[in-house]
């Protein structure tokens, strides 16, 4: 049930992100497309107190419990940062804005992006250990390893983003002769 329902919010993520775009930018109803777009967390919301209330009810944790958590810290750290990309994108195609800027791709500026994708990937690991501690604590003496076995995971993933972005900081990639590295502008 509970995979079924993380399936549901990932697909209801992006028909939100959708619609909210199109009544955004093909209708012009901003306030609409704005309140579609702010029903986004409205999903992690009802998948976390139907992940609760699973555990509540006798079921044992298992990896749909970990993944629903690993769910939730994902869309906490890069939600908002992949609904203003899409949007940006959006204005650009729909409403004739300005091109989004894309990452910078050469130098420190690029470690420095890397690094800020890596804080928001501490940060989904932190959202989603918290999940799960408190999974652990709420079922108590029942089978636990399957949550401290995402916690893991979750930390792994945290140390492989890590060493990626540390790379981009000691081997940063130069720009080609010609062109000037540009850094990227403020957020």
């Amino acid at each position: 049930m509970i995979v079924g329902l993380i399936v549901a919010c990932e697909v209801a993520f992006w028909v939100l992100l959708a619609a909210g775009l199109a009544v955004r930018y093909l209708l012009k109803w901003r306030r609409t497309g704005l309140a579609l777009l702010l029903g986004e967390p409205l999903l992690e919301l009802v998948l976390f107190a139907v992940t609760a209330a699973d555990l509540r009810n006798g079921a044992e944790p298992g990896p749909e419990h970990g993944l629903a958590a690993l769910y939730i810290g994902f869309t906490v750290a890069y939600g908002h940062l992949t609904i203003r990309w899409l949007d940006g994108h959006a204005a650009h195609r729909l409403a004739g804005g300005p091109r989004p800027p894309g990452p910078p791709r050469h130098g420190m500026a690029r470690a420095a992006h890397e690094g800020r994708l890596w804080l928001r990937t501490v940060l989904a690991a932190v959202v989603a250990c918290a999940l799960l501690q408190g999974a652990v604590r709420y079922v108590g003496d029942g089978a636990t390893e399957s949550l401290r076995g995402y916690q893991w995971t979750a930390l792994r993933v945290v140390a492989i983003h890590g060493v990626i972005a540390l790379s981009y900081l000691v081997l940063p990639k130069r720009a080609p002769k010609g062109e000037p590295e540009r850094p990227r502008p403020p957020a």
